[in-house]
């Protein structure tokens, strides 16, 4: 079988993207060009590999074999070409990061600081997500790596890896500081108003079902949509909520927000970085997970 490495080099951004005119985008071609070659490729492979609908791409079970093949194969020839074309020791490639903004404020931003001033030719591409969100596009291909925060879960080729460890305080502002005068249990706090991150991501459903398991129900009177909105919102007195403490503690010691002293404690977090154990990887992201993998480890 002798098939045009275009073929499948097409085929690998279907794959990537599940969507013909994302693909056509990273090709610098046309979406009914890609669908042409796409059935060229069934057509010399003789057997179906993309199932079309309303909805979108999706890869039959024969599909998503070959994708798990090509995609390694073309992050190999990705890698060779960067190692022909760095400048000495100097690596050099694009990166492209799915983050959440507790992890890029815990940890992630001191890594890029010290990874870029030794690695000036390495690009970053960051998006961010919550958790759920950058599990999945990592798990499709739309990102390299993922660097979130837990709980979560992945499938089995997605390797996890920890970085730091914290955990969540309730603070307060100074409307509420008569609750940092003694220890409470959570039910007494019911009755004030909330501020948590919203219904769709990872924080919120932990923090659900730890009122749950206390016996309160979470009405928050405030979902934020990113966690770096949460401490501003708890000073300026809008409610009182539970914040990774490091991110809280530059308002901590400053007094602008107070720790509320409770029975119940949360789960200890972590912080990790993921990425796609099948997949093959460039140089230059081998290098960055052995980079952040140290870092945590200082």
């Amino acid at each position: 079988m002798n098939i045009n490495y275009e073929y499948y080099k097409a085929f690998y951004y279907v794959g990537k993207y599940r969507n013909l005119t994302k693909a056509a985008q990273a090709l610098g071609s046309s979406q009914p060009n890609v669908t042409r070659v796409m059935k060229l490729l069934e057509g010399e492979i003789g057997c179906q590999l993309l199932l079309r609908s309303n909805k979108g791409i999706a890869l039959t079970e024969k599909g998503e074999l070959l994708y798990e093949r090509v995609s390694a194969a073309f992050f190999q020839i990705q890698a060779v070409e960067e190692e022909l074309c760095r400048d000495g020791d100097q690596i050099e490639g694009t990166i492209i990061l799915g983050t959440t903004e507790t992890a890029l404020h815990l940890i992630l931003f001191g890594i890029l600081k010290e990874f870029k001033r030794d690695n000036p030719k390495v690009h970053f591409k960051i998006y961010n997500y919550n958790t759920r969100k950058a599990v999945n596009e990592l798990v499709r291909g739309a990102i390299d790596i993922g660097v979130v925060t837990s709980p979560f879960h992945v499938r089995q080729n997605i390797r996890s890896e920890r970085l730091l460890a914290f955990r969540d305080v309730l603070v307060c502002g100074s409307a509420y500081a008569d609750l940092t005068r003694k220890k409470r249990h959570l039910a007494e706090l019911a009755g004030y108003p909330w501020v948590c991150l919203g219904k769709n991501t990872v924080t919120y459903d932990m923090t659900n079902d730890f009122f749950l398991r206390n016996g309160v129900v979470l009405k928050p009177d405030i979902e934020v949509a990113a966690s770096d909105l949460m401490v501003p919102m708890i000073q300026n007195n809008l409610g009182i909520g539970y914040v990774p403490e490091q991110l809280a503690q530059p308002e901590l010691a400053a007094g602008s927000v107070h720790r509320v002293p409770v029975y119940e404690q949360m789960e200890t977090r972590t912080v990790c970085v993921l990425y796609d154990a099948k997949r093959g990887q460039s140089r230059c992201e081998k290098e960055f997970l052995e980079y952040i993998l140290s870092f945590s480890a200082k």
